[in-house]
């Protein structure tokens, strides 16, 4: 019996729309992400738990962890049949990589039980087809990060994906979900099909500085960097108060604030742990919007997708 956990992460990290992604983990040691326990079995079974599990599809053929082992299953040319348990502890829909949870540690959990036929690019490759499927576009921003961890920059080249790039490790990450959802696919729908050349110039040089900031480690520089251009203009009349929201979290002292993914999730950065106390009070009273939300203060985890238990 094989136990693999994958970490929740941040889509577009603001500046780099389906270029960037970061895995994080709570400070405190919550595990926040999915959780595959998988075994082989005479017969597919999969069983649902975790305090989201209420919010997947009833028919196994529909789950995630279906697709994932049947496409497996296809690439290998071998109809083994695993019975796994799926822990769903991310909301669907909430801008934190959530699909991408399932994906990664269903299709590391199945390769492993296999006996590793897959390498680590052709996972990711596949990580990557399950997801475009879901959101309706293949991208490696969420994915990428929570299977190999830290902050990845998405080359989307076939032999190069993603590489590691360097983080700032005085930085403190605040995600907060307000206990609503908003697809993936729908927040694409709201967004330009062209753009100006203004535009593309701008967020170009915001998106190479911020990469060079992180590479040389200046913080401020890579702080003031992470301007959006692309698609939080479009996304904002998705997420009420989103501006007055940025602002108020911005005079508390973050040095950055964005939305996560496609949202409706918002992050907030900080180097200094009172103010990220201060910022995760602030958006616990005024951003969630039922019980089920949550916020955290977290770090970048580094290690990405691994075995527990």
């Amino acid at each position: 019996m094989i136990k693999i956990y994958a970490p929740a992460s941040i889509g577009n990290v603001g500046v780099g729309f389906d270029i960037l992604g970061a895995a994080i983990k709570p400070i405190n040691g919550d595990l926040l992400g999915d959780c595959v326990t998988i075994k082989l079995s005479e017969n597919f079974q999969l069983v649902n738990k975790g305090i989201f599990s209420n919010q997947l599809p009833i028919h196994n053929e529909q789950n995630i962890v279906w697709k994932c082992w049947s496409k497996f299953c296809k690439i290998i040319k071998k109809n083994i049949s695993v019975s796994i348990v799926l822990e769903k502890n991310l909301p669907i829909g909430s801008g934190l990589g959530s699909s991408a949870c399932s994906i990664v540690s269903t299709l590391v959990a199945i390769n492993e039980i296999f006996n590793n036929p897959l390498n680590q690019k052709e996972l990711l490759l596949l990580m990557g087809e399950v997801e475009g499927e879901i959101s309706g576009s293949v991208h490696y921003d969420n994915v990428a990060p929570s299977y190999l961890g830290g902050l990845q920059l998405i080359l989307e080249d076939y032999n190069i994906v993603s590489q590691k790039i360097p983080n700032f490790k005085t930085w403190f990450w605040i995600i907060a979900w307000p206990g609503i959802k908003l697809s993936t696919a729908e927040a694409r729908k709201v967004l330009p099909k062209k753009y100006t050349q203004d535009i593309c110039i701008k967020n170009s040089r915001y998106l190479a500085s911020f990469i060079h900031a992180s590479y040389t480690q200046q913080s401020d520089l890579a702080a003031k960097c992470m301007k959006e251009f692309i698609a939080e203009p479009y996304r904002i009349k998705l997420l009420p108060n989103f501006l007055e929201n940025k602002e108020k979290i911005k005079k508390l002292g973050a040095i950055s604030c964005g939305i996560s993914g496609s949202g409706p999730t918002i992050f907030a950065v900080s180097d200094n742990i009172k103010i990220a106390k201060k910022i995760s009070l602030w958006l616990t009273k005024n951003y969630l919007q039922n019980k089920t939300g949550f916020v955290h203060i977290c770090y970048i985890d580094t290690k990405g997708v691994r075995k527990i238990g």
